[in-house]
Formats: structure tokens, C-alpha cells, sequence
């Protein structure tokens, strides 16, 4: 959950920004249809292998030159609606006919520009790492991020999960044009936001939402598994930027569930609302946060977070059920006692539940040192390895 994350690699491939977007003449409107496809970058394995480097991750399997492809395709809003959506797809240049798939999900972004299909950094080094191994990979933005209309539904699973295999379709035709045939498994890995969208999405795969994909390995990094604990650890003081996730996700559970009439309602300050409307970056929202959360939220509105009911309270049920399955693949969870964004203690928790049904699941705890932001870069390279594995 790390709270808009800055990249960190700066560009290595020949960027191909104005290269114009192949025509989808297509008339389809059903969801997962490609609206547009641009060809954004291409990296020779080598420019993969230094991208790699500059972005702390292990390049040591970098073996295939790489297309990315910014896409644009029909999906739903939370509430079914048509939207469009965007995502990078990155094409291993390999000669095999059938591709072995990974889904990237991304962690707690509030500026759509901080995304991988639009700019450089550790979301789009996470991607060229998989693809340059021989996966086609394919990164959602999620609704309201990236080049997608409206607002991003933060922490709200369902329309994560629409999106992600929206845009897992979407990616079938960008594969064809290369040549090649998706293979059906579909291995998921993401970090914080992203970690507990992995579950989510694995559910959603192995009961069957899209007949022609299945899930292959799950990997969470740093994910907030059970959220309700989460949130009620945010009220108290007891997560680093507490004040900041709760305020994303008051605002962004407002325009789903109708939380508050008024910004005044729930911020002492109402103008925090505006800061989460997709066009503020880090230094344009921390600086106008307070310290502490009873001074973010006014009393009666800090009351209802702190004893949910109602909708927002079957909404937190919901979200903490995605640990609640038995998965037919391998689940290999990834944390850290150093994390004081994301206690460990929800992947332990997640493990636990995985476990009493009958799952395979394993928790890697990446150590003491490791703060939230740092899991990726040494979970990233174990979960490749993992994913390689026949």
C-alpha cells in the first residue's frame, strides 16, 4: 500500500512516445475490446537488463528484447457501467508460438500519471522483468489511472478485478498481432493495492470469469489482506501514512457507497476531497494532509470509521474475505517484519485461513529492514523464479 510511489529507473529503451496507435476498426463494444494499441517503447535485452538494474531488480534473466504497448479497452465502473480503461502490455520478442502469461497489479497510486503504461518506473520494471523473461505481461491501471476516464475506485476489489481481466482480453489481439497465442494461465502477482487485488483476481479466475483463462501461480507482496484491521490500525495511529490512505479511501468509497453529502461532512479541512481527483501528485497532497487523524476527520465522521455499519461495513466484509478459498495453484505470500505500512501480521493471518482450506500457500518474510516500499525489489526476482518453474 505504499502511498504514491515515485519511479525510480530512469528510461533505457528507444522511447516511441508519438508513434501513432494502431487503428481498431472493430465495432465491438463488449468488454475487454481494444479500443487502441500504441506502441510506446522497445527494449533490446540489454536496455531491459540496465533498466533492471537502475530500478534495483536482479536483471539476470533477462533474456528477450521486449515490445510495450499502451492499450486502451471497453471495461465497467464499479457500479457496470461502460468505460474505457488503460494498461501496458509488454510482448517478449520470442520465437514460441503459445506465451506464458503474468498479470502485474500495482500499489496505492493517486496521480493516473504515476502509472506504467505512461511513465517510467518501478511498476514498468516489474513488467519488462517478467516479459523479458519470456512472459507476456500485462499491467492494468486500474479504472480512473492511466489515460482512463473519471476516478480511480481506490481499494475497491471488484472493479479491480473487471478491469484486470478486461484488459487481459484486450491483450489477446495486441499477442496476435506478434504472432503469438496466450497461454490460458494467467500467474498474478502484485504489491500492497495490488497484493490484495492478486487474491481477488485469483478468485474471480479459478471460479470461471472468463472461460477461456485459469489462474496459474498467486504471489501478494505487502498486502493488506484483511482491510477492516487495516483501517482500524489507521484510526489509531499504528500504520506509517495512516492519515493518507484513510483519506483516499474515504474519498474514494464516497462516490461508491455515498459516505458523506458534503466534504464537510467528514474532513475537518473539505478541500482534502479535491486532492484525490486523479490530477494531484505526492507533493501536492502531503504537503495539505494534518498529522493525525482525528485532525483529518471531523468527530461524528471519525465515530462511523471507527464503528462501521451499514453498507461500508458489509463492504469491509467483503474485502476481507478474499483469504476465504482454496486455490488450486501455489500461493506464495511475501512480507515483512520491517513493514510498518502493512503489518506482517495480515499475510500471517492470510496464511492461516489459506491453510485451514486445504491451500498451498507459503509466507516469505523478507526481514526486518525491509520497509513497504523496499518488498518488491527482493520479492520480485523469487517470484520469477517461482513462476518459471514447470
Amino acid at each position: 500500500m505504499t502511498f504514491l510511489r515515485l519511479g525510480i529507473a530512469a528510461l533505457c529503451g528507444a522511447l516511441l512516445a508519438g508513434t501513432a496507435p494502431v487503428a481498431v476498426t472493430a465495432s465491438d463494444r463488449a468488454r475487454g475490446a481494444l479500443v487502441s494499441d500504441t506502441l510506446i517503447a522497445e527494449y533490446d535485452a540489454g536496455q531491459v537488463g540496465a533498466y533492471l538494474t537502475g530500478s534495483g531488480l536482479d536483471p539476470v534473466r533477462a533474456r528477450y528484447a521486449v515490445d510495450a504497448h499502451r492499450i486502451v479497452y471497453r471495461t465497467v465502473d464499479p457500479h457496470g457501467r461502460p468505460t474505457t480503461a488503460s494498461a501496458l502490455v509488454a510482448v517478449p520478442r520470442r520465437p514460441d508460438r503459445t506465451l506464458p502469461q503474468v498479470t502485474w497489479l500495482h500499489g496505492t497510486t493517486a496521480y493516473r500519471g504515476s502509472v506504467a503504461s505512461v511513465r517510467d518506473g518501478s511498476d514498468r520494471a516489474a513488467v519488462l522483468l517478467f516479459a523479458s523473461a519470456g512472459f507476456l505481461t500485462t499491467a492494468p491501471d486500474y479504472l480512473g489511472l492511466g489515460t482512463g476516464p473519471g476516478f480511480h475506485p481506490y481499494a475497491h476489489a471488484a472493479s479491480t478485478v473487471t478491469a484486470a481481466i478486461d484488459a487481459l482480453r484486450a491483450a489477446r489481439p495486441v499477442a496476435a498481432r506478434a504472432g503469438h497465442h496466450p497461454d490460458p494461465r494467467v500467474h498474478v502477482t502484485g504489491h500492497s493495492q495490488g497484493g490484495h487485488a492478486t487474491m481477488a483476481l485469483g478468485r474471480a479466475l479459478q471460479q470461471g470469469a472468463d472461460p477461456r483463462l485459469r489462474p496459474g501461480g498467486l504471489a501478494p507482496i505487502a498486502a493488506p489482506l484483511r482491510p477492516s484491521t487495516l483501517i482500524a490500525d489507521a484510526v489509531d495511529g499504528r500504520i506509517a501514512n495512516g492519515v493518507a490512505y484513510l483519506a483516499y479511501w474515504t474519498v474514494a468509497w464516497n462516490r461508491i457507497h455515498g459516505l458523506y453529502r458534503t466534504p464537510a461532512e467528514a474532513f475537518r479541512d473539505p478541500s482534502v476531497e479535491a486532492l484525490f481527483d486523479g490530477d494531484h501528485r505526492n507533493e501536492d497532497i502531503f504537503p495539505r494532509l494534518p498529522a493525525t487523524v482525528a485532525e483529518l476527520f471531523t468527530p461524528a465522521y471519525l465515530a462511523r470509521v471507527r464503528h462501521p455499519d451499514g453498507v461500508v461495513r458489509a463492504a469491509l466484509a467483503e474485502a476481507d474475505r478474499y483469504c476465504d478459498w482454496r486455490p488450486r495453484v501455489p500461493v506464495r505470500l511475501y512480507a515483512s517484519t520491517g513493514d510498518r505500512d502493512v503489518p506482517i501480521s495480515n499475510s500471517a493471518d492470510c496464511l492461516r485461513r489459506l491453510g485451514e482450506r486445504g491451500a498451498d500457500a507459503t509466507l516469505v518474510d523478507l526481514g526486518t529492514t525491509v520497509d513497504h516500499g523496499m518488498a518488491p525489489e527482493l520479492a520480485l526476482p523469487r517470484i520469477l523464479t517461482g513462476f518459471l518453474e514447470p
